[in-house]
């Protein structure tokens, strides 16, 4: 078997995106040694995260390009037996698709996007979907939600969890305090968000939480480090931080790599993940798996992921988010059973078991090609 996987969004700091593909590559390369793997890359120094023995082959980075020019001509000379993408097929693609939708928050909330870009998911993962032999969810909020807004019966679409990567683990919390003081000037003790600067995931929200919990808290010492890259939204979020009684208390990082990641979640006292909308939620495992308390919204994916090892809030509720912070960080007891029960939660998720499952699904596509191709030649054509 020979299997494709569009993998450009390594190194181009795609958070979750680039996440689910190296470590679904990484998966790969553990759990199958005779299929032959294609990986195509946009980034300069993006065959750094592939494994050895898979074959990389370069498209560009502009999407209209790498979907509409490289990705059909490389699939006709390599042939291979499918393509992985993730929410995009190319353009006149010449092989079955496998394609992993996350979420239809494009859809159900617009106004989470650019209006441009929208509208352009909107388009893009309609066609996708409907050409496509097998569509992949990390959640069963993200099954329901792409079987209702695009008409599918439960065959087509299957569930596979997402992973948390083995680097995610528990540290010391004063060693990695001690770290970002000294890398990148984090002050100490700090509660902890991680997610890129837009709507969906609701900085502004937590700001006022937390700017609520200090004001009746005021002898808490706890600092709000804010970790994500910047998006077209960044400029409301930091514009509503410096407007904030307690901004000499909210701290940006901007986009943080993996090492630095790690530090983050060992040296905070608690993890709060505000968001509006996940289809799955990747932060909430990791920081589960560091040994950290997390408390996260009540909605969509996100408390599918969590499953009563967090404490859950309404994130439209200012005074339900102030009050779960609140009793992570001032009952010890609580915070000691949250990181206890996060901690087992996280070994339930594992990247070689999805790795394993899409696999399953790669042979099965596969074979229903080649079976397909062996009776088409001896078909028999009606005549009239």
């Amino acid at each position: 078997m020979r299997f494709s996987v569009d993998a450009h969004a390594i190194g181009r700091n795609l958070t979750g995106n680039e996440v689910y593909v190296r470590n679904l590559l990484k998966g790969f390369a553990a759990l199958d040694q005779t299929s032959d793997f294609i990986a195509y890359v946009s980034e300069t120094g993006s065959e750094a995260y592939v494994p050895q023995r898979f074959q990389c082959r370069r498209v560009a980075g502009n999407p209209f390009v790498r979907l509409g020019v490289d990705l059909p001509r490389l699939l006709r000379e390599d042939r291979p037996d499918l393509i992985h993408v993730q929410y995009t097929a190319p353009l006149n693609c010449p092989v079955p698709v496998v394609v992993s939708v996350h979420d239809v928050s494009f859809l159900e909330h617009p106004e989470y996007f650019p209006h441009t870009r929208a509208l352009q998911l909107r388009y893009t993962v309609k066609r996708t979907v409907q050409r496509a032999a097998r569509i992949l969810c990390p959640s069963e909020f993200s099954a329901q939600a792409v079987r209702k807004a695009y008409g599918l019966d439960e065959s087509n679409v299957t569930v596979v969890h997402n992973g948390v990567s083995s680097q995610f683990r528990p540290i010391s919390r004063e060693h990695a305090q001690a770290s970002l003081r000294a890398r990148l000037g984090i002050p100490c003790p700090y509660v902890l968000m991680v997610g890129d600067l837009q709507p969906r995931k609701n900085q502004t929200g937590l700001m006022e939480a937390f700017e609520q919990l200090i004001r009746q808290h005021p002898s808490l010492p706890h600092h709000l480090v804010l970790a994500g890259q910047d998006s077209w939204y960044a400029a409301r979020v930091k514009q509503r931080a410096a407007k904030s009684a307690i901004a000499s208390r909210i701290r940006f990082t901007g986009f943080v790599t993996d090492d630095q990641l790690l530090e983050l979640y060992g040296g905070c006292d608690a993890f709060v993940f505000p968001s509006f909308y996940e289809g799955f939620g990747i932060p909430i495992l990791e920081a589960m798996a560091c040994g950290r308390a997390v408390a996260c919204s009540n909605t969509t994916a996100a408390v599918e992921v969590a499953d009563g090892a967090a404490l859950v809030f309404d994130p439209t509720s200012t005074a339900e988010m102030t009050r779960a912070l609140r009793d992570l960080l001032l009952d010890t007891e609580l915070r000691t059973r949250m990181e206890r029960l996060g901690t087992q939660r996280a070994n339930a998720f594992q990247w070689n078991d999805a790795a394993a499952k899409t696999l399953d699904i790669y042979h099965a596509v596969a074979e229903l090609k080649q079976s397909a191709a062996k009776i088409r030649p001896g078909a028999v054509v009606a005549r009239r």
